[in-house]
C-alpha cells in the first residue's frame, strides 16, 4: 500500500508540474534541491518528508491534499 501511495503521489506531482509547463530542473531550482532528487520523487524511488511535500505543493501552487488525492 505504501508503495502505491508514493507512486501515485509522484504521478500527481509530475502531472501538476507539467500542467504549469515547468521542467523538473525548474522545480528543483525553486525547491533548492537536486534534479536527481525531484526525479526520484516523481518515480517513487525517493519518499519526500512531510516538510518537503508541503514545500513542493507550495512551489506547484497547489495543496498537499490535492497532491495526495488519487482516483
Amino acid at each position: 500500500m505504501t508503495d502505491d501511495f508514493y507512486k501515485n503521489l509522484g504521478k500527481n506531482i509530475k502531472k501538476r508540474r507539467k500542467s504549469l509547463n515547468m521542467t523538473q530542473q525548474e522545480l528543483a531550482d525553486r525547491l533548492d534541491m537536486s534534479l536527481n532528487f525531484v526525479g526520484k520523487i516523481e518515480v517513487a524511488f525517493s519518499k519526500p518528508s512531510l516538510d518537503t511535500l508541503i514545500e513542493i505543493s507550495r512551489k506547484l501552487d497547489t495543496t498537499v491534499s490535492e497532491l495526495t488525492r488519487f482516483e
